[in-house]
């Protein structure tokens, strides 16, 4: 078939919409990617009581995670580039969906920790694959809602997976959760193999679509020759992307590692009963998400700059975060919306990032950017899990108890922010796309 014809399943001639089935992909890939990750929190008031483990040791479980994560980020970066979007990302899923059914067959706090370096080995792929997937597929205009689109799916699994994991794991036992999740990465690869190509191969993207999404004429004459991978570290624009990503990345960590605790031990809410906070929380982030990620490309649709658009969106997230705090001293569901709002806040804010990346670099370049980036954002991530379990059995036997370490830890993340949208405008004052050579 002419790899220019239409849709063949839709009967149509015309203008195609292919891409935007590509960026569902993507999405429901990161949602099994976050359920994933987000099972160990889920179970630990349950593991606490098999293995008997304090929360620095959880916390060093998790950060075991970061630690492969980081390096993987930067290995998939490259593979990526290399070898293309379409097998990057299958070695990927592959890869994290062995390792999390692997959870299931472990027994100890030394158990989880070897899986968890698996996972996070695996994991480091997702997110260079679905940048640079963003960036072939979507012209500069779109970057931005196809991106929130499929970071989304970061608030999607952790809505399905407190209304699934603790009934999977009553009825079927905790170690079922993790090999169910393991399945679902599988079955998403049955997809995606069929189906994923580059847009000028693809057979379901018809003439007008494709000349659509390759629109952007400057990037195509800046697309040609290999990545020079240690030349990145000469760009302002790379130092202002990794060292965003390092201050806020692992603000998202702490909320999905440490949630479930939190209700718990400042609300006596097991997740038998924090499930449909935890659900609320990031059913409020998604809806908010998507809307920040619509509004940088509403901005750049009214004729902002790429630069006064993206700046915009930034401040105006980083400023939603700092009521995040007063979640301590306020009743359950009000607690509920601060953090959703302070979720949300952060998943455009990650979306807007991913965007800046394909704006500054052209396309050879973006999944090398995105995997620098995402390896300064796990290593900040190794630390963050590190120090939060160690302050809160700090504080555990003090007057005020973890309640205590949970108001420090809430107010890291709210000013956070503030500082990273400072240095990341000091290295980057505008977002204009490099010349490489």
């Amino acid at each position: 078939m002419d790899e220019r014809n239409p849709i063949p399943f839709s009967g149509k001639t015309g203008f195609s919409h292919f891409r935007w089935f590509i960026v569902a992909l993507l999405f429901f890939a990161t949602a099994i990617n976050y359920i994933d990750r987000q099972i160990l929190a889920l179970l630990k008031p349950l593991l606490d009581t098999e293995l008997g483990w304090t929360n620095e040791q959880y916390g060093c479980v998790n950060s075991a995670f970061q630690i492969t994560y980081a390096l993987s980020y930067v290995v998939f970066g490259w593979f990526i580039d290399k070898c293309g979007i379409k097998t990057g990302y299958c070695v990927s899923l592959t890869l994290w969906s062995l390792a999390a059914a692997s959870h299931g067959l472990v027994g100890s706090a030394r158990g989880f920790l070897i899986a968890r370096l698996g996972l996070g080995l695996g994991e480091g792929g997702s997110f260079p694959s679905c940048v640079k997937a963003v960036a072939y597929w979507f012209p500069q205009r779109e970057r931005h809602l196809a991106a929130s689109i499929f970071n989304s799916g970061a608030n999607v699994g952790p809505i399905l997976a407190p209304a699934i994991v603790p009934w999977i794991a009553e009825v079927f036992g905790w170690r079922m959760a993790f090999v169910l999740a393991g399945v679902a990465g599988f079955m998403w690869l049955a997809l995606w193999l069929p189906f994923y190509s580059a847009p000028e191969k693809s057979r379901y993207v018809s003439a007008p679509e494709l000349d659509h999404i390759l629109r952007d004429q400057d990037e195509r004459s800046n697309s040609a020759g290999p990545v020079n991978w240690w030349g990145l570290f000469a760009y302002r624009e790379t130092w202002a992307y990794l060292l965003t990503k390092f201050l806020t990345d692992p603000i998202s960590w702490f909320w999905l590692i440490w949630l479930p605790d939190f209700f718990y031990k400042t609300r006596g809410l097991n997740i038998n009963k924090s499930w449909i906070h935890l659900v609320t929380i990031y059913s409020i982030s998604l809806g908010l998400s998507l809307l920040g990620g619509w509004f940088t490309g509403h901005l750049i649709r009214r004729g902002w700059s790429a630069t006064r658009a993206r700046k915009t969106g930034m401040i105006l997230f980083a400023l939603c975060v700092l009521p995040v705090p007063l979640a301590l001293k306020s009743s359950a569901w009000v607690a509920v919306c601060l953090i959703g709002l302070a979720l949300a806040a952060h998943h455009s804010w990650a979306t807007n990032l991913y965007a800046v990346a394909s704006d500054t670099f052209p396309k050879r370049a973006v999944a090398a950017v995105a995997g620098i980036g995402g390896m300064a954002g796990a290593i900040g991530g190794i630390f963050f899990p590190v120090f939060a379990g160690w302050l809160l059995d700090q504080c555990k036997n003090t007057a005020g108890g973890e309640s205590t370490g949970y108001l420090i830890l809430f107010g890291i993340c709210s000013g956070v922010y503030v500082v990273a949208f400072f240095v990341n405008h000091l290295l980057a004052p505008r977002f204009e796309q490099v010349k490489m050579d």
